[in-house]
């Protein structure tokens, strides 16, 4: 491929799936009515897919940590891996990646994608971790192996300003197209379609991470949490409003006449008299006779419970449990919900395992730490309310008979830094000896002073 028409060729390529970000961006901020309103047409809207996406992410994201473990049973390797495992910790203040982490995940439960990209900046001297727009990024991968990603593009829009802080170019409109294309081994920089960088690739790797949100077999790009609701999100905002107009109509009775040719002043208020000839009619028309309100109540519970049946995320997710449940009865109840979020998070654990492999790469080859040695983890945190004192009780047994680590026990508890509260817990445990020591040594002191006035009293008395 000519390096010159890259980016003229990404404004026709992945149209559909641009396409659909937008729609599925649309929905997610309440745009569910399809088509222009009708005069006089009631429509509301109530946008549960927004609240389901926000519900599971918060489940999904219940708390999260990077453990380092070290390959080798030494003390210098376990020294590398804490050294890791601390710089890791650092460039994740230095970049907040909870907060950017929680919003990527929103966002990609919506498009359905998601990006990381992980570079190293100059000036501050540290690791930049950053989510680009997956709208503005293009993947090529190698024939029917969607691992094997070998460019990636990044398409974005800047001001003048901006690019003329960012690159020292001057671009002749006000606002300038700028795309980023990355290979193991080069990269380059294309402004408003003409090139203005090429050199080798710093890094050595792609510094990009594109991941799904549900992965779809044989395919690249990922599925949405909102396409599985959309059906029954508009037919549930479609049954309230004609149930709220029906209610309405009811409120504000309409009189039928019957036999009646011509009628005039027939308004329908307290008080109100009408004059109609003798074999006329007149009665108010009762929308609500027959149970038919009834009906209506009844279709949205069942469009209610299929919302939440197709978006695995069960009443009880949303603090809806109208009776007592143990524990296990709640597991049980919230099942499917626990279901998605392990799909979920078997895909960001490979993610930010990378994510974190990129991070010491970069630490390595620019700060002189070694740290790509060692074994990582992602600890998660527990998704349901957790018996704290039962669990501990449980830890407590497991270490006692040797069946795993006070470290591994601590990761099941949900500390996230387990070796540093491990040192704390020798320094107090050190310096509570250290106490006793001396208490013991004053106490014998004392006893030995004590029998020795004794002595002396006794032969004073002889």
């Amino acid at each position: 491929m000519n390096e010159q028409t890259i980016p003229s060729q990404l404004s026709q390529k992945d149209r559909d799936r641009i396409k659909g970000y937008t729609d599925l961006l649309n929905f997610y901020q309440g745009t569910h009515w399809q088509g222009r309103a009708v005069r006089g047409e009631k429509r509301l809207t109530f946008n549960y897919a927004k609240t389901l996406v926000d519900k599971v992410t918060s489940y999904l994201m219940s708390g999260t940590a990077f453990a380092v473990d070290a390959i080798e049973d030494t003390d210098e390797a376990r020294a590398r891996a804490r050294e890791a495992e601390l710089a890791l910790n650092s460039v994740c203040e230095e970049n907040n990646l909870e907060q950017l982490d929680f919003d990527t995940e929103i966002d990609c439960a919506i498009l359905g994608d998601a990006c990381y990209k992980v570079t190293w900046d100059p000036e501050a001297k540290k690791v930049r971790v950053t989510a680009p727009d997956v709208q503005g990024i293009y993947a090529w991968w190698l024939g029917d192996d969607v691992s094997r990603v070998w460019r990636v593009a990044s398409k974005y829009s800047l001001s003048s300003e901006e690019v003329d802080l960012l690159y020292r170019v001057k671009p002749k409109s006000k606002t300038a197209t700028l795309v980023e294309v990355w290979t193991d081994k080069d990269f380059e920089l294309y402004l408003d379609n003409a090139i203005i960088d090429k050199k080798p690739n710093p890094y050595g790797f792609i510094p990009f991470i594109i991941y799904p949100n549900l992965r779809e077999p044989k395919k690249f790009w990922g599925m949405s949490d909102i396409i599985q609701i959309m059906e029954s999100q508009r037919e549930l905002n479609r049954a309230m409003s004609q149930l709220s107009r029906i209610l309405e109509l009811s409120g504000n009775p309409i009189a039928v006449l019957e036999n009646v040719e011509e009628s005039e002043d027939i308004a329908v208020k307290p008080g109100a008299v009408w004059n109609i000839p003798e074999d006329a009619k007149a009665y108010l028309l009762d929308l609500l006779q027959g149970g038919g309100v009834r009906m209506h109540i009844d279709y949205i519970d069942l469009l209610y419970r299929t919302m939440h049946d197709v978006g695995e995320s069960p009443r009880a997710a949303f603090g809806g449990v109208e009776r007592d449940l143990s524990g296990v009865a709640l597991e049980i109840e919230l099942h499917p919900l626990l279901q998605k979020i392990k799909r979920k998070r078997i895909i960001r654990t490979a993610v930010y395992i990378h994510r974190a492999k990129m991070i010491l790469k970069l630490l390595e080859k620019y700060t002189g730490l070694t740290a790509t040695d060692n074994r990582l983890r992602v600890v998660w945190g527990a998704v349901l309310p957790q018996d704290v004192a039962r669990q501990v009780n449980n830890q407590q047994i497991l270490v006692q008979t040797g069946i795993h680590s006070r470290r591994r026990a601590m990761d099941d508890l949900g500390i996230k830094d387990p070796q540093l509260e491990f040192d704390r817990w020798l320094e107090e445990r050190a310096i509570i000896l250290k106490m006793n020591r001396e208490l013991s040594a004053r106490s014998t002191r004392g006893g030995e002073r004590e029998r020795a006035i004794q002595s002396q009293g006794e032969s004073v008395e002889k």
